[in-house]
């Protein structure tokens, strides 16, 4: 998750920090749309091995990160915008002899062309604009080796076929709920932005948005971290609104809220033109 541009999400007071940093505070650890069940199926599907050079766009807390050094690739290295966020990676990423994290804009990291085999990143592209989603997608091009894979974790809008006015409202809805400027698609959408800009998808998955519902979180979190978010926004009335106020946003529009995950191979943009 992309965090403010030369302030760091983690001190921006709650009334105006983005939704998902709220939920951070008060604990929560698995931030994105379709829960820990979706990330492990988009990291299996991402098929990391002991060959793979990996890059993850903003990595944030390090969740997703955790799992992917468990397969032990061959290098791993975080791009994260925020700086004190970063640092706090950092410790996660000590015991690792090949992982580090790199201060940068998933736009424009810097990072050598085709230096990775596998990139991915969540929850993230949603934030962005048209055009921002379009050149992050573009990066993770450049940056992979031929052949190599992109995941995606993000919010969608259901059914494929959903009217431009309800699209739109539901965007001024959850802009308002959580603080940032979310742009979600629908599943085609994602899928025809990945093969726009040079992927084959060869892998999808779905499942409903259910962030804040008590199942998912116990799910996600564990019934003891469950109860300690619990206590922690019950005590923090400015937070209990937030969080109130996102979770009636999601439960308003819970037929047309989803979550995706995609996989898509690059292809050798010279060879399929001949």
């Amino acid at each position: 998750m992309e965090g403010v541009s030369g302030v760091s999400t983690m001190t921006v007071p709650i009334e105006q920090a983005q939704g998902h940093w709220v939920l951070a505070r008060m604990g929560k650890r698995v931030l994105r749309p379709g829960g820990k069940e979706l990330t492990l199926k988009l990291i299996d599907a991402l098929t990391i091995s002991g060959n793979d050079e990996v890059i993850e766009f903003a990595p944030g807390l390090g969740f997703t990160a955790s799992i992917v050094l468990s397969k032990k690739p061959a290098s791993y290295l975080g791009v994260e915008r925020d700086e004190v966020i970063a640092t706090e990676l950092e410790q996660v990423l000590k015991p690792h002899r090949n992982a580090r994290i790199v201060i940068g804009n998933a736009e424009h990291t810097t990072l050598p062309d085709q230096s990775a085999t596998v990139v991915y990143g969540e929850a993230m592209l949603t934030m962005q604009s048209n055009e921002h989603k379009q050149n992050i997608v573009r990066e993770a091009y450049r940056l992979l080796k031929a052949q190599g894979r992109y995941g995606i974790h993000e919010l969608c809008l259901v059914p494929d076929d959903i009217s431009k006015d309800l699209k739109n409202q539901i965007h001024r809805d959850l802009a308002t709920a959580i603080r940032v400027n979310a742009r979600p698609l629908t599943i085609s959408e994602w899928r025809s932005l990945l093969e726009k800009e040079g992927f084959e998808v060869i892998h999808a998955f779905s499942n409903p948005m259910h962030l804040l519902e008590p199942q998912r979180l116990i799910d996600d979190e564990g019934l003891l971290r469950f109860l300690k978010i619990g206590f922690n926004i019950l005590t923090h009335p400015k937070a209990r609104m937030r969080v109130l106020q996102m979770r009636n946003v999601f439960r308003r529009y819970k037929d047309y809220l989803g979550a995706v995950a995609l996989v898509g191979r690059k292809i050798d943009r010279i060879s399929t033109q001949n």
